[in-house]
């Protein structure tokens, strides 16, 4: 293990956006495997026909890790922390500058990332432009929902003690249960629990506008 983190840390050093690229791309691969495995267990328990590991489906996820999580990861703590540093004039590690980056990083990178997501893997999926309109319909508001009750914690440790450096490592081990989050989700399509969700806060808007 020891070996395995000195390399981890020679390659993040020579080479920071490859490592990252490799890293996520093999991150997100793991996690579509867990997502469909999930599924499987699931459908089995509720005596539905169990289906194997859809390989393409691995890779076009993992594709999605090496094309986007990791380049634009990487660039987006980056950035973020020099604009933190520079921009906004904030002690490193106070109440604020961790503050700004959650609320930054939560309200600008989440929603983009989701977004990409699910249009993404409605293209690799072969659907029309009206069919992914639907697909992120269906799947966003879930998806931004549940993981805005998680991800602001997991950011808060992250800004506060993790060094930058090695901020994306942090957060790939978090991607590990992230992308098997939105496997899951995407696969569940027009699940009970989705329409539901989506109702609930259609009805709180009602009532706020009534109110």
């Amino acid at each position: 293990m020891f070996r395995l983190w000195k390399w981890y840390q020679n390659s993040l050093a020579v080479h920071p956006i490859k490592t990252q690229v490799v890293s996520s791309g093999l991150i997100w691969g793991f996690g579509d495997i867990a997502a469909q495995t999930i599924t499987h267990s699931t459908a089995k328990s509720q005596r539905q026909i169990q289906t194997q590991i859809n390989w393409r489906r691995v890779c076009t996820t993992s594709l999605f890790g090496f094309g986007f999580v990791g380049p634009v990861g990487h660039l987006w703590y980056e950035g973020l922390d020099r604009y933190i540093r520079s921009r906004l004039l904030l002690q490193p590690k106070s109440f604020r500058f961790v503050a700004s980056k959650v609320a930054i990083d939560g309200f600008l990178f989440g929603p983009l990332d989701l977004l990409v997501f699910f249009t993404y893997m409605g293209f690799s999926a072969g659907k029309s432009v009206p069919q992914i309109k639907e697909d992120v319909k269906r799947d966003f508001l879930p998806a931004f929902v549940l993981e805005g009750g998680i991800w602001p914690i997991v950011q808060v440790v992250n800004f506060r003690f993790i060094p930058v450096r090695y901020q994306l490592l942090y957060v790939n081990f978090f991607c590990l249960l992230d992308s098997s989050f939105l496997s899951w989700l995407e696969q569940q399509e027009d699940a009970p629990w989705k329409q539901w969700l989506k109702s609930l806060v259609h009805f709180n808007k009602q009532k706020d506008e009534g109110g």
